[in-house]
C-alpha cells in the first residue's frame, strides 16, 4: 500500500509529512524537483506536478491512497479534476482532499468557488474521499513579525465578525489520521467531511489583544484597509492572487468565519484531543522570537 503526498515540500505537505512519520507506511512526495526536496527519510520524491498530467499518471502508479491540495495558482480547479479523474482511473481507493472553510458559502471568492466545485465532483462521482475543510491558517501570522515586534500592529485586515483560525500542525494531523485510516481499510471507505478549525472565534481587536499579552508590549489592530491588503500582497504575487485574497478578507470582514461547537467537537473527536488555540501559537512565537 502506497501513500502519495502532493504539496510535500509545503506549508501543510510537510506537516502532513510529519504526522506520517513513524506511522510504517509507504510514502512518495509529489514534487518538482527530487534531487533538491528536502523530505523525512523514508519519503520518496517523485517528479512532476499536477499541472503535467503524464507526471501526475505516472506519479499514481501504484498508488493506493492521495492527499491532494492544490496550489493558488490561476489553474487551481482544472489541476484538482484532472488529477482526481487521474485517481479514478489508476483505481487510487482513498482520497484525502483539501478544501477550505466556507467555500460553499464565499461564491464571489475564486480559490474558495474552485475548491468548492471540486467538492461537487468528489460527491456527484461518489469518490472515496475525505474533504478537509481548513479555515485561516493561524501559522499565516508569522509574516507578522515585523509589524508586531516594531510597529506594535497586527495589520492583518480580519475584521470585526470573527474567525476560527486552524493551527497547521492540526491540519496535517487530521489529513495523516484519515490517510491511514483509509489506506489501512481492505476496501473504500465512504465519504466523509471534517471541518478544521480553532477553537476560538476572533476578530482583529481581540488578536491584538493575545499579541499584547504574549509579547508584554501594547499591540493595536492595523484596521480594515483592504486595498492596502492588495497592494502589499501584489508586492510577491501575482495581481489576481492579490485580487483573490483581497476579496476572501472582504468576506471575513462582512460575514466572519466562525465555527460551531459541533465542528470543533468533531474535530476533537478525530484529533483525539482539541485544536490548538491561536493564544498558544503567539506565546510560542513570542518566546522564540526573544530567544532569537
Amino acid at each position: 500500500m502506497t501513500i502519495l503526498i502532493t504539496g510535500g515540500t509545503g506549508t501543510i505537505g510537510s506537516q502532513v509529512l510529519a504526522s506520517l512519520n513513524g506511522q510504517d507506511a509507504d510514502i512518495r512526495a509529489l514534487t518538482r524537483t527530487p534531487e533538491k526536496a528536502k523530505l523525512p527519510p523514508g519519503v520518496r520524491p517523485v517528479g512532476g506536478d499536477l499541472s503535467d498530467i503524464d507526471a501526475v499518471r505516472a506519479a499514481l502508479a501504484g498508488v493506493s491512497t492521495l492527499f491532494l491540495l492544490v496550489p493558488n495558482v490561476a489553474d487551481e480547479l482544472t489541476q484538482a479534476i484532472l488529477t482526481l479523474n487521474a485517481a479514478r482511473e489508476a483505481g487510487v481507493k482513498g482520497i484525502v482532499y483539501l478544501s477550505v472553510f466556507k467555500g460553499e458559502t464565499y461564491a464571489d471568492v475564486p480559490h474558495f468557488v474552485g475548491k468548492h466545485t471540486v467538492e461537487r465532483m468528489i460527491a456527484a462521482c461518489d469518490l472515496p474521499a475525505t474533504v478537509l475543510r481548513p479555515a485561516y491558517f493561524i501559522q499565516n501570522d508569522m509574516q507578522q513579525k515585523d509589524a508586531l515586534l516594531t510597529h506594535g500592529t497586527y495589520g492583518v485586515p480580519v475584521g470585526a465578525r470573527g474567525i476560527s483560525m486552524v493551527d497547521t500542525r492540526d491540519i496535517g494531523e487530521a489529513a495523516a489520521k484519515e490517510l491511514l485510516r483509509r489506506d489501512r481499510s481492505a476496501t473504500p471507505l465512504p465519504r466523509e467531511t471534517y471541518d478544521l478549525v480553532g477553537p476560538d472565534c476572533l476578530d482583529g481587536e481581540a488578536i491584538a489583544a493575545i499579541w499584547s499579552e504574549a509579547l508584554g508590549k501594547t499591540v493595536q489592530y492595523g484596521g480594515d484597509d483592504l486595498d492596502s491588503l492588495e497592494q502589499r500582497v501584489r508586492a510577491f504575487a501575482p495581481a489576481w492572487l492579490a485580487y483573490d485574497l483581497k476579496l476572501m478578507f472582504r468576506r471575513y470582514q462582512q460575514d466572519g468565519a466562525p465555527a460551531d461547537g459541533t465542528q470543533v467537537a468533531r474535530l476533537t473527536t478525530l484529533l483525539g484531543r482539541p485544536p490548538r488555540p491561536y493564544r498558544d501559537f503567539a506565546a510560542d512565537s513570542a518566546q522564540q522570537w526573544r530567544a532569537a
